[in-house]
């Protein structure tokens, strides 16, 4: 059986297409490739801000997490049962987490403020204790961070962390009643939680 040919003119035409639709794949400076050449540390996909709220009847068992902080205290979600927990995921090198550092502070003085039963805890993702230590002081970061320079401590929240920044809030039973997928502003976290805490 034989196949038509193509014919010699549209392969001339077609040659040029390919080389500019491949070289412009290749230049593209926000592709994930380029970022990770340019050495500039992005070389990962942040969420939008996207914010997933989880009805009672549909959450899953409670979180079991466990760590030392950067402060070399030990820390447990067990441990705060009957408040409600938020837990951000970041890094030193996530520009993103810097970017929602001043809200994350804003929403926690104010929660503390409030003597609302709530527990604050940052997950310093993929880093060395140092950096995360002098990142956390220099943002202003009011409360507390697990030290996770290995990544591992995102596989005890049930997959819905999977990069920084992402904010969990746990209800009482600590079970993930909200996520924000990347950026958090302070209006939107604090009403999640109040939510949560409205819950009986």
């Amino acid at each position: 059986m034989t196949h038509p040919r193509m014919p010699r003119a549209a392969v001339l035409l077609a040659a040029p297409l390919l080389v500019l639709s491949l070289s412009a794949c290749g230049s593209d400076p926000n592709s994930i490739a380029a970022q990770a050449k340019s050495g500039n540390r992005q070389g990962y996909i942040s969420g939008d801000g996207n914010v997933e709220t989880i009805a009672a009847a549909d959450r899953q068992q409670p979180v079991d997490l466990t760590g030392t902080t950067l402060d070399n205290a030990r820390w447990s979600s067990r441990d705060v049962l009957g408040k409600v927990a938020v837990l951000n995921l970041w890094a030193s090198w996530c520009p993103p987490c810097e970017a929602e550092a001043p809200d994350l502070k804003k929403a926690a003085d104010a929660i503390r403020a409030s003597a609302k039963p709530v527990v604050f805890m940052g997950i310093n993702y993929r880093d060395n204790p140092d950096s995360g230590r002098s990142t956390a002081k220099r943002w202003g970061i009011p409360y507390p961070s697990l030290d996770d320079p290995a990544g591992t401590t995102i596989l005890a929240l049930q997959g819905k962390v999977t990069s920084p920044p992402t904010t969990i809030v746990l209800d009482r039973a600590g079970r993930i009643a909200a996520r924000v997928s990347g950026p958090v502003t302070a209006s939107t976290l604090s009403g999640l939680v109040d939510d949560v805490l409205a819950e009986k």
